[in-house]
């Protein structure tokens, strides 16, 4: 296999095909089915007839928090923070956007009213995140300070603030576990009307969980692909869904991802033993999937770690002209975008 770099994963897109909105309904999205070849236009509603009994989906239940804050310094400096996870004590680790950074000890006057003081870099001193403890004068946890005081972490490329509309939508149906700055997007378009014609064909459903990091924008600066570092996102991969994917193998059922980080969750648990815990996992063309047959995803911004996975599973020049024949047909790109499938590379 020929060394892939940076360049062999970049596209011009159209600004105009990078969805700002979700469609009027989840299901109503389009579907590139590149399971068969060639590829077939089809409408989501339409994944029901791709799949078979004894099939077995497998999403990421995360659920997205509100968290961008805004405050300001003592000195009236505007800044704001993405929390990117909570940890015990009231304390978060957050990204900070702000023209000076604050000293150590500096405590922040939140909007909403409550203060958020700053601890220190984490993971250690020379780590990009910030650790900070809230505080009101209810005790309240961050999760009930976000969910009353923050806002909808849209992704970078959607250029309007968040609605009642997004706080909505940017969320799956069936989301349950707090702790997600993203979305999982190939999720959104599953609506109950779907997921019960799925059952009634006899497809099983499971859950991982894999808390989606802000990391996920971020792009890849080397063009050496193996000089980039991955960030840590937090998984789960319970009991019930490690006998379900087992029982589907048995069965001849093929496993089928929603998603890129449902992808990352199965196969760091494959490769690493651990059902739990964090994961840095970096999949590129040449990475050897233990787990998922078929996976349903959304099409990814140029250049990111994301079209290396998914150029790894279906395969890089397959990809490629998949993503060509998407701006060709004029399909909507990105987090409220519309998907595909696609089938694992033999």
């Amino acid at each position: 296999m020929r060394a892939f770099t940076l360049s062999d994963f970049d596209f011009q897109l159209p600004p105009d095909l990078v969805a700002q909105h979700p469609a009027n309904e989840r299901s109503a999205s389009r579907l590139l089915d590149a399971s068969v070849d060639p590829p077939v236009d089809r409408i989501f509603r339409e994944l029901p007839s791709l799949l078979r009994a004894g099939d077995l989906l497998v999403f990421n239940d995360t659920r997205v928090v509100k968290a961008r804050l805004f405050g300001e310094k003592p000195t009236g400096g505007k800044l704001e923070l993405l929390v990117e996870r909570v940890l015990q004590d009231r304390e978060v680790v957050a990204h900070m956007k702000v023209s000076k950074k604050p000293r150590i000890g500096t405590t922040l006057a939140m909007t909403g009213g409550f203060s958020a003081t700053l601890l220190g870099r984490w993971p250690d001193e020379t780590g990009a995140l910030f650790r900070f403890r809230f505080d009101n004068d209810a005790g309240d946890d961050p999760y009930a300070l976000m969910a009353r005081h923050g806002h909808v972490p849209l992704p970078p490329y959607i250029t309007h603030g968040d609605s009642p509309d997004d706080e909505r939508r940017y969320q799956t149906v069936f989301a349950r576990v707090p702790g997600a700055v993203a979305a999982p997007t190939a999720a959104l378009h599953f609506d109950q009307a779907l997921l019960d014609a799925l059952q009634q064909r006899g497809v099983e459903r499971a859950n991982v969980t894999l808390h989606v990091g802000a990391g996920t924008f971020q792009p890849v600066k080397t063009e050496n692909i193996a000089d980039h570092t991955m960030h840590a996102e937090r998984y789960e991969v319970p009991e019930a869904t490690q006998r379900a994917i087992a029982e589907a193998h048995t069965r001849g059922g093929r496993v089928v991802a929603v998603g890129t980080t449902t992808v990352r969750t199965l196969e760091s648990w494959a490769h690493s033993g651990e059902a739990a815990g964090d994961t840095r996992i970096f999949i590129t063309p040449g990475f050897v999937f233990k787990h998922v047959d078929l996976l349903v995803t959304n099409f990814h911004l140029p250049k990111s770690t994301l079209m290396m996975l998914v150029s790894a599973f279906a395969g890089h020049e397959r990809v490629m002209s998949l993503y060509a024949h998407a701006i060709r047909e004029r399909y909507r790109f990105f987090s409220y975008g519309d998907a595909m499938l696609l089938a694992r590379k033999s």
